[in-house]
């Protein structure tokens, strides 16, 4: 018997359904949206769409009416940031197993509370629905490997992460209504930073334990085109456990292009490339290249965790609400530094 998912959204994250359908113990049985003809129009692009039901607000088949099938075992959330929390509750309520979009909420004070709620309310069970956040960076395998070469090096001495593009209006991430007038802190840096904070955890994670971790950001944001509000532009620095320190720069709305993700260790530096990584030792001067070619976007093999999880009666750490609700502090402590002046925000959660 394999798992019945229903995929909950309509937008942006349609790679969803293909890691659905990649993945044998997943069958997808349902799609809803708020309006039926969003869900019309996704389920026309597929090949096959019997044993697919389609739900909306606007039709007979409400979410709810989703919520009661009981060939439906679990959802995939991918809605606007404001939305999310009540769909969550919603779907854990009914003893369906959630995976939902990051970021985790909308801001930390949110996410607390959500998560406060499942703990108390929903995972006291044995047998309880669970909760997962996606974040398909932890699950790219060149992120993977250049944390396991970071641990080999020695202590971290610093780091480099930038991120720079121009979101132009037209563009397909951009005409969204909420995210051309966006209910939430960040704007985009929100909504695409935790990818970046995540990828660089997990390079530092393979560091020397605690040591490695991000213990104060200080930073500066700014809101460089007109169409990208609220800000568009972080640039942080941060300081680990260790004391050493490195750099974190995200722009959406810059002529700068390209991204980078280095480390320095002690005994060489770690670069993760888009599809390759690259170390280089301090007593050799032959770079070691290792490719990812298969690598992708990481979603197929993020939704295929989550099934397997499902089937083995737990939850995946790296999909762990706990997980996610880290990279939002840090995202969310950059904004404030940065609407601050710069002014140092400790980290709690690291």
């Amino acid at each position: 018997m394999t798992i019945g998912v229903a995929l909950v959204g309509s937008g942006m994250h349609l790679e969803n359904i293909p890691a659905v359908q990649a993945c044998s113990s997943l069958t997808l049985k349902a799609i809803y949206s708020r309006s039926l003809k969003s869900a019309q129009s996704l389920s026309s692009s597929l090949p096959d769409t019997s044993g697919i039901t389609l739900y909306s607000d606007d039709s007979e088949h409400s979410y709810d009416a989703l919520l009661s099938n009981p060939d439906v075992h679990a959802v995939i959330i991918a809605l606007p940031i404001p939305a999310q929390p009540e769909y969550i509750k919603a779907a854990l309520k009914a003893g369906k197993h959630v995976l939902s979009e990051k970021p985790i909420a909308k801001d930390m004070a949110t996410a607390q509370s959500l998560l406060s709620w499942y703990h108390s309310s929903i995972s006291t069970s044995p047998s309880a629905p669970t909760w997962s956040v996606a974040e398909n960076f932890r699950y790219m395998q060149r992120f993977q490997y250049a944390g396991q070469q970071v641990q080999k090096l020695g202590r971290v001495l610093g780091f480099r992460h930038r991120m720079h593009a121009f979101v132009a209006p037209g563009s397909k991430y951009y005409e969204t209504s909420w995210r051309k007038t966006p209910k939430y802190q960040g704007g985009f840096l929100l909504d695409g930073g935790v990818h970046f904070i995540a990828g660089l955890r997990l390079m530092l994670g393979g560091a020397d334990g605690d040591a490695g971790k991000m213990e104060t950001v200080s930073a500066f944001s700014a809101q460089l085109q007109k169409h990208l509000s609220p800000v568009d532009t972080v640039n942080a620095s941060v300081k680990l456990r260790n004391g050493a320190s490195g750099t974190f720069s995200v722009s959406f709305g810059t002529t700068f292009t390209g991204a980078e993700w280095i480390v320095a260790c002690e005994q060489g530096t770690v670069e993760c490339d888009r599809d390759r990584v690259i170390v280089r030792r301090k007593d050799s001067e032959k770079e070691e290249v290792k490719e990812f070619p298969d690598d992708g976007n990481g979603v197929v093999q993020e939704v295929r965790a989550w099934a397997e999880a499902i089937e083995q009666g737990k939850q995946d750490q790296l999909q762990s609400p706990e997980e996610a609700l880290r990279d939002l502090e840090i995202l969310e402590a950059m904004l404030k530094s940065g609407e601050a002046n710069g002014a140092p925000v400790q980290l709690k959660l690291q």
